[in-house]
């Protein structure tokens, strides 16, 4: 029988790391954020592990991705925040299936009131430059939330948010200073929020000052670690994400022969080669080749020539590996499976992107 080629996440690394988090960052609540297909994960299987955990929040980028969860059987007694939105985003989807949206602008909140969207978080720009209103655009946006409040319109401003940028622990602390100064911009025309969040992973256990009333918490959730210079396993946490492909085929190649497109490797000696059935078409970069390895059986062997589109090659020697045999290209070091962090390592980024950029193309199965 040949291997399993797909990604299995593990459902209790997934709850165990909920557990452990939550734990951490008490008497903070937690976001459990799924957004991006829960960072590659499978976004569905993910957010119910996670609120079968204890999850009372579930974090998505735009209000597709929260519609998409509820009808995968999320029900209404979570709440599901979104905080990316179109210029022209139609808000009664919102409301329709209970999709808190955070909301970046005086033209979105009046959007989201028109549509009786029954709660909103504002969300401030403190410097990352992405979404949330610039502070000189508080005045006019707290103003316009005040008169709803005023006007006693059903939409309430329930929550305050920004985003760090992670740059340092002095940056982030100075985001903090701009969110309070947010808080009490909205104090002084009579809005209270309920909730405020600010930290995400790498703040949420780094800078605890940033927690606030909830972590938004993603990457760490799946058991990978936000920071360089610390481990997985030295933050209590599983790899959730075990990658493996089944041998397609096994290709004697001479000394001399180059393999893959442009041969940007060739055989130094006589040598075999396994084949396996992903590429860059599944989300792993063509750069990959030349630069990490996967574990057969007990060996580690080197991903060798450019990864083409639906398939990599990999340097068996004389090794016995045979057709079907199991490849895994990544999962928790602590069972001897290659780390992603090695894959981002080889072409210098960090493992969120690995992970998150595999494709819907790829199988998934949650165990």
């Amino acid at each position: 029988m040949s291997a399993f080629t797909g990604i299995t996440v593990d459902r209790e690394a997934l709850i165990a790391n909920y557990a452990t988090l939550a734990d951490q960052v008490a008497p903070s609540g937690v976001i459990a954020v799924v957004k991006a297909n829960a960072y590659g994960h499978g976004a569905a299987d993910a957010a119910q592990a996670f609120v079968d955990a204890g999850a009372e929040w579930l974090g998505v980028a735009d209000i597709d991705e929260g519609i998409a969860l509820r009808q995968a059987g999320i029900d209404e007694g979570v709440r599901i925040l979104a905080w990316l939105h179109a210029p022209d985003e139609d808000f009664r989807r919102a409301a329709q299936y209970g999709i808190t949206p955070a909301v970046s602008s005086v033209s979105q909140l009046a959007a989201a009131a028109d549509s009786e969207v029954p709660a909103v978080h504002i969300c401030v720009d403190t410097g990352l430059s992405r979404n949330g209103a610039v502070e000189s655009e508080w005045p006019e946006l707290f103003a316009t939330a005040g008169r709803l409040l005023q006007n006693g319109a059903r939409t309430r401003v329930e929550g305050l948010m920004s985003h760090l940028s992670n740059a340092s622990r002095t940056d982030d602390l100075d985001q903090d200073a701009a969110l309070q100064r947010a808080l009490d911009g909205l104090a002084a025309v009579g809005v209270v929020p309920g909730v405020v969040h600010l930290a995400a992973s790498a703040a949420s256990i780094a800078v605890p000052e940033t927690r606030r009333d909830l972590a938004r918490v993603g990457i760490a959730l799946y058991g990978l670690s936000p920071f360089a210079d610390r481990t997985s396993a030295e933050l209590g946490l599983r790899p959730a994400m075990r990658l493996t492909a089944s041998v397609l085929r096994t290709v004697v190649v001479p000394a001399g022969d180059g393999v893959s497109y442009g041969y940007t490797w060739r055989a130094g000696s006589d040598t075999r080669l396994a084949v396996i059935g992903l590429g860059y078409a599944d989300g792993l970069d063509r750069a990959f080749g030349n630069h990490v390895s996967v574990r057969i059986g007990d060996r580690t062997f080197p991903v060798v020539g450019r990864v083409a589109m639906n398939a990599m090659h990999i340097d068996i020697g004389d090794a016995e590996v045979a057709v079907g045999d199991e490849v895994v290209l990544w999962g928790d070091p602590a069972n001897g499976d290659p780390a992603v962090e090695d894959w981002a390592a080889a072409v210098g980024t960090i493992n969120y992107e690995v992970v998150a950029r595999l494709g819907r193309s790829i199988e998934r199965r949650t165990t």
